[in-house]
């Protein structure tokens, strides 16, 4: 059988000017046309240039030159774009740090990036310390007094852009080192691809210390576009987003996986201006329906490829076959499926997906084991010191030339389009002082969001899943967090003395660690309360007392508890709510207060 399988990918794009001088161009050109926009703040070209160059006379006043990683540890506002926008015009690369994140973690960051600037707020940085580094608190600089245009400093494709922490295998997040030829050419494909001109309006939705960030702002502003901020509630909300993007007139939006199955699943109206719904970080279940007014796009990339290395539209008229293909690869990206011995196996067998091109990442900072072994040498390659990236995604190409994504080959999990190395997690829980030794994986029960399971060996007689979730809070950000800890006697191991993952044992009632007694449901809202917390968490019985989010409950499962309250109750609650109420007993009595005021409303 012979599939048409092509790298022939090459495609040409300028080189002669980075990123910094890309967006200045349209400052000249276009000073007053709108660049950033949330609902508190905004900027023109004019002003994103005067307040960048201002930063980035004061970086290069620090040192801040070729190659320099500079820290941004700020709250998700235009204000890091110009923060991002400041480093490279100095001529350094940005590492985004989520202030979301445990201190530890970002801690850590500082340390192993050995950051020697970092730009921050003031609040953030009396948390956080600053060790080595030189602090830069931006709201305590007035960045537009200087706006004169920082010294030039001599780069090429090859020097760093950013770099951004992904999850480790050994225990440790590491730092993936991105060049300007990635980032580049991943700008001038998005802008082809997308037919991106300066009348479209993009969305800027997901965290800035996640790689999609990338591709949310750049492609856009040195196209001379608008990026517009939605705030966390509206983020977090699909019917509540959708409004957001229709208002707002989004053209090209990005939003995870999670988000987009719930977007293509609303109705929208005729004269959205959304042209384009990307998505990707996670595996696509479903396809569109032909009454959106869009194109729903799937993207795959490792964050080591910068960010995106294959795409493709998912066209309602595909659905009822198998489900939604990555695309293919983008302009000047090869994708190669290998066996075991590195061969490329036969047309339609699985395979590990490797990666070579324009978007390969310099590698890791300061991990030169990690990368002898993530980059390997390109056999297929033109050029001398070619290399590809090897994913540990597993991947067979389709009849019509795409690719399908299977799975993983390695034990790494992605839950919610987040990367996550479980060999991190259990070195975070073996640092309780009542775990001796810990697993973590992942389920999805009866075709239910997948959760992160640990499983842990203790001594400890009063170990609650409470006291775990908050140690591991303290090391870890929310998402690598498990929502059911399973207390065992020993880790099962195999003939070869390695963890035996299948004969660790299904969660119960019985075996799971709880934080009290239950409490039965009192009244008929609570009642009703609690199954739907049930079934929507896939868990056998919830208590008045349990707190949603400490089950497994997160901002996109809110999303749908609201949904189900909706339906069942005819009341609305917002997220907001949801997280200040996440008990059962709270949540059922901000419904009986809501059925209160709409019973009085209706005498009066």
């Amino acid at each position: 059988m012979s599939f048409p399988i092509s790298n022939n990918t090459s495609q040409a794009f300028p080189h002669d000017k980075l990123v910094a001088e890309l967006v200045s161009e349209h400052a000249r050109k276009t000073p007053q046309a709108l660049a950033l926009a949330s609902e508190s703040q905004s900027f023109t070209y004019a002003e994103l240039e005067n307040r960048a160059n201002g930063l980035a006379n004061h970086l290069q006043s620090l040192g801040v030159g070729a190659d320099v990683l500079v820290g941004i540890c700020l709250d998700r506002s235009p204000e890091v774009v110009v923060a991002a926008l400041a480093v490279l015009k100095a001529g350094g690369a940005y590492l985004p740090m989520d202030p979301a994140q445990p201190v530890a973690r970002l801690q850590f960051m500082l340390g192993d990036a050995q950051l020697s600037v970092l730009i921050t707020q003031r609040q953030i940085a009396e948390r956080l310390g600053s060790g080595d580094c030189t602090v830069v608190i931006l709201d305590e600089i007035d960045a537009s007094s200087t706006p004169r245009e920082p010294s030039a400093v001599p780069l090429t494709e090859d020097n760093l852009a950013y770099a951004i922490y992904t999850s480790g295998s050994t225990g440790q997040a590491k730092a993936v080192q991105l060049t300007y030829k990635g980032l580049l050419n991943l700008i001038y494909w998005h802008r082809r691809a997308f037919s991106v001109t300066p009348e479209d309006r993009a969305s800027q939705v997901a965290s800035f210390g996640f790689d999609a960030a990338v591709w949310e702002v750049w492609p856009y502003l040195t196209a001379g576009a608008s990026v517009h901020f939605p705030d966390s509630d509206t983020r977090g909300s699909g019917s509540t987003l959708r409004d957001w993007l229709v208002q707002q007139r989004i053209s090209v939006s990005f939003v995870p996986t999670a988000m987009a199955e719930s977007l293509i699943g609303l109705d929208w109206p005729t004269q959205a201006s959304l042209r384009f719904l990307l998505t990707g970080a996670d595996v696509l279940h479903q396809y569109p329906s032909n009454k959106l007014p869009f194109v729903l796009i799937n993207n795959y990339g490792p964050t080591e490829c910068t960010v995106v290395a294959t795409s493709g539209a998912v066209l309602p008229e595909q659905a009822g076959g198998e489900r939604p293909s990555i695309g293919r690869p983008i302009d000047n990206v090869q994708v190669h499926i290998l066996d075991e011995n590195g061969e490329p196996v036969p047309a339609g067998d699985v395979g590990e997906l490797y990666i070579g091109g324009a978007g390969l990442a310099r590698g890791y900072l300061n991990r030169p084991e990690q990368n002898a072994e993530c980059f390997v040498a390109n056999r297929f390659g033109k050029l001398p010191g070619e290399r590809l990236y090897r994913t540990g995604d597993l991947a067979r190409y389709l009849p019509d030339g795409e690719i399908a994504f299977v799975g993983r080959a390695d034990e790494q999990i992605k839950i919610r389009g987040f990367r996550i190395e479980p060999n991190e997690i259990v070195t975070a829980l073996n640092r309780h002082p009542d775990v001796s030794a810990s697993a973590v994986i992942t389920r999805a029960d009866d075709g239910a969001e997948k959760r992160l399971i640990a499983y842990v060996v203790s001594s400890g007689e009063q170990l609650t899943r409470d006291a775990l979730q908050e140690h591991l809070k303290t090391y870890l950000p929310d998402y690598m967090v498990p929502a059911v800890f399973v207390k065992i006697d020993s880790l099962p191991l195999n003939s070869s003395g390695k963890l035996d993952r299948i004969a660790l044992p299904v969660p119960t009632a019985e075996n799971s660690l709880g934080d009290h007694v239950y409490v039965a449901p009192r009244t008929e809202v609570e009642k009703q309360v609690v199954v739907i917390l049930a079934e929507l968490l896939a868990l056998e019985k919830v208590g008045v007392d349990d707190n949603f989010f400490f089950l497994g409950g997160h901002s996109l499962l809110g999303t749908q508890l609201i949904a189900r309250i909706r339906n069942a109750f005819d009341v609305e609650l917002s997220l907001r709510k949801v997280f200040d109420s996440p008990t059962a007993a709270e949540l059922s009595e901000t419904i009986e207060h809501l059925l209160a005021k709409e019973q009085q409303i209706s005498a009066d």
